[in-house]
């Protein structure tokens, strides 16, 4: 049986901070599965981050990951500088504690039951997925905050 599942994820905020959405698009051979969500107050970073977080905590056992974010942050975060990070107890290299230390730590922790491959996609650039779950992010938001 085919444990590959690819994920879709994006974040965003009217305002940053201010009132956000994160939304997830998940494929396992031929089904699908949409995840969204909405923080009043919140920032962009922390959406791509819940994002990639709610999509991996949907899983039900450990799977080969690809995951799609058109985040440099989170996608660079995951593949470079969390390496760094845990050698020196979750610092920056200039010794302060990093951003959203919170949701970094729990992304690290969940990406560590699954084979995880993180694959950076340009925003707003046509990629179908990504165009998608940037949609069901705005929606998420204009449901929250118009009306």
């Amino acid at each position: 049986m085919n444990k590959d599942v690819y994920i879709y994820t994006d974040g965003g905020c009217h305002g940053n901070p201010g009132p956000g959405a994160w939304a997830a698009l998940l494929r396992w051979q031929d089904q699908e599965k949409e995840l969204s969500g909405f923080e009043q107050e919140t920032t962009n970073n922390r959406m791509e981050l819940t994002a990639a977080i709610q999509a991996l905590q949907h899983l039900k056992r450990p799977m080969t990951v690809h995951l799609y974010s058109d985040s440099q942050y989170v996608v660079k975060g995951m593949t470079t500088y969390i390496i760094e990070w845990r050698q020196n107890d979750w610092h920056a290299a200039i010794k302060k504690k990093i951003k959203n230390l919170d949701l970094w730590q729990k992304l690290d922790e969940l990406s560590t039951h699954h084979n995880v491959t993180w694959h950076w996609v340009r925003g707003h650039n046509g990629h179908p997925e990504n165009e998608y779950v940037d949609g069901l992010v705005q929606k998420e938001i204009i449901k929250h905050t118009e009306g």
